[in-house]
């Protein structure tokens, strides 16, 4: 099992426990003025699992005099509902959370104050181009991917699967446990991998395939790599999993010396790109602040601890990844994407194509 926040935040499972500065008072009540000068704290709302090592902020306090509040709540479709229902009177000051599934729904509720951060001039053009009008700032990047229990097929003689296609081979009946997009981030980013590289008119016909192929479907990441995956701590039945392409490094955390090689793999073939992105709340009273600790998400010190805490990419070139990252990790050359406002358009009439092709 991966021993971090990173792969069970999207399903909301796992609490912050105390690893983060917090002081009492308030993030924001809304309203125009600007409280900064006189306000030490700034509050930051997240997903359950987000997590950063806890002498980070508190050097962000030492540069700046100002405590971070992080305030969690669910997962981050959850988190950015309640911001939307609070728009222009937020709990918070900073949300960090929205991804690319979610981006042009924030952005098109007006959630977030645009901010230009100088740090965007050290973030590569294909994460700052997602956001033009600045609202968001990426911080993070991943991808989603067939995880593979490389032990499991050697075991049995049999070759792993290398495509989509591969998935609904007999070969590989009973062999796939994916999570429910309509409950799961990583469900609906997997959704939305097929769907980018089979094209409109190819990805339901693959979801028949894999339905009558023996696919199992859970609701969230926890019970589909905790539980039902063999390469997990949980040792369970199936050697097929949707999970990360940073899950291999995850796996041999903390093993010294390091081995030759991770007893998971990543089919990079099915590899979706997610990235996300933090922001300013609109209504802020601490604007001078928040800002300020946006720029700090972006920077080197905070970048290079995102790895191990999150097992997440950092967006800021430049910031050095641990070496489990580099000898273990997948990052494919060409990982699948959609446009955010495809995916606007189209992610609830999708999920429920979904629904209506694998759970009828």
């Amino acid at each position: 099992m991966i021993p971090t926040a990173r792969t069970a935040r999207r399903a909301g499972a796992v609490g912050l426990a105390g690893a983060l500065l917090a002081l009492a008072a308030c993030g924001s009540s809304g309203g125009s003025k600007d409280s900064s000068a006189t306000d030490t704290t700034v509050t930051l709302l997240t997903y359950d699992a987000w997590a950063v090592s806890k002498d980070v902020l508190a050097e962000f306090t030492t540069q700046t005099g100002v405590q971070v509040k992080v305030v969690t709540g669910g997962d981050a479709g959850e988190v950015l509902n309640k911001a939307i229902l609070t728009k222009g009177h937020p709990e918070g000051d900073v949300l960090w959370g929205v991804d690319n599934t979610l981006l042009s729904r924030a952005v098109d509720q007006q959630v977030f104050t645009p901010y230009t951060s100088p740090a965007l001039a050290s973030i590569p053009g294909a994460f700052t181009a997602l956001v033009p009008g600045h609202q968001l700032t990426p911080v993070d990047y991943g991808d989603v991917c067939v995880n593979v229990d490389d032990g499991w097929f050697a075991a049995k003689g049999i070759t792993p699967p290398a495509s989509f296609a591969d998935l609904t081979k007999p070969a590989y009946k009973d062999l796939l446990v994916v999570q429910n997009p309509a409950t799961s981030s990583p469900g609906l980013v997997f959704l939305l991998a097929s769907i980018a590289k089979l094209g409109a008119d190819g990805w339901q016909p693959f979801w028949q395939q894999l339905r009558a192929n023996g696919v199992k479907v859970v609701n969230g990441w926890t019970e589909a790599y905790s539980t039902e995956f063999s390469g997990s701590s949980g040792k369970g039945s199936r050697p097929l999993v949707v999970s990360y392409g940073s899950s291999p490094p995850a796996e041999v955390v903390g093993q010294d010396p390091l081995p030759a090689k991770a007893p998971t793999s990543v089919m990079a073939d099915t590899c979706f790109r997610q990235v996300e992105l933090a922001g300013v709340l609109k209504g802020t009273s601490h604007t001078a602040n928040a800002q300020k600790l946006v720029d700090f998400l972006v920077s080197k010190r905070f970048q290079e601890d995102m790895p191990l805490n999150m097992y997440v990419y950092p967006v800021l070139s430049g910031a050095a990844l641990p070496e489990v990252f580099t000898k273990f990790a997948v990052v494919p050359s060409a990982p699948l994407t959609l446009p955010p406002a495809d995916i606007a358009a189209h992610r609830e009439q999708w999920i429920n194509e979904w629904t209506s092709t694998v759970l009828r």
